[in-house]
């Protein structure tokens, strides 16, 4: 497993830039080694990356958003996980205009990825002082499968805003309504949402349009 929080902390704003784009490359190469797990640990069904980005000011475009992603760390197991876990800040604690995205390994949070390219996500907008929980109830929840849907989940995203906080959950399949439905409504219990909270679906195609016609 590895762990660059610590460092990511004490740079967070002047950053060892050549360093974190050698390690993306690796992982869009697939070059990164695999994570080994010792016998006494409890495997997890798939491993998982956590990715850390912060938005610059101005417009977002593909390019300036895949330089501002970077790679926490990886795990593949129970107590891999809880490591890594227990050294990252909260995300009630991050600064305005971050994210953590929580993907499994081998698909990068992006919409051009290709295992997102016809998917979607679900968006839910909490009220400050929630997310924290919010965040961690979802991720255990992902990490112990209760979302009941194979491979369909790519990860989640949990995004600081000044007004509000954002938790979104990606999956492969946009057009299945089935699998879309099933979703929702697990995310709905994990959070504790009540019946009247607002959840949107949004394709990725959707999202790249909209980007485009901004530019």
């Amino acid at each position: 497993m590895s762990n660059k929080f610590e460092t990511l902390k004490a740079t967070e704003d002047s950053g060892d830039e050549e360093s974190q784009s050698k390690d993306n490359q690796k992982t869009e190469k697939g070059s990164l080694p695999p994570i080994e797990i010792n016998p006494n640990e409890h495997k997890l069904q798939y491993a998982y990356a956590l990715w850390y980005s912060r938005r610059s000011p101005g417009k977002t475009n593909i390019l300036s958003y895949d330089q501002n992603l970077k790679l926490v760390g990886r795990f593949a197991s129970v107590e891999q996980f809880w490591g890594l876990y227990s050294h990252l800040v909260r995300p009630s604690d991050l600064t305005t205009h971050t994210d953590f995205h929580l993907f499994k390994v081998g698909i990068k949070p992006m919409w051009e990825d290709e295992a997102n390219q016809k998917g979607g996500k679900w968006i839910v907008r909490l009220r400050k002082g929630l997310v924290s929980r919010c965040w961690e109830n979802l991720i255990l929840a992902i990490l112990g499968e209760q979302f009941m849907v194979g491979e369909e989940i790519c990860g989640a995203v949990v995004s600081i805003r000044f007004q509000e906080d954002i938790i979104c959950v990606w999956n492969k399949t946009a057009s299945d309504v089935t699998i879309t439905a099933r979703i929702r409504d697990t995310l709905r219990r994990v959070l504790h949402l009540p019946p009247t909270a607002t959840m949107e679906y949004k394709t990725h195609n959707d999202s790249l349009k909209n980007v485009h016609r901004n530019l």
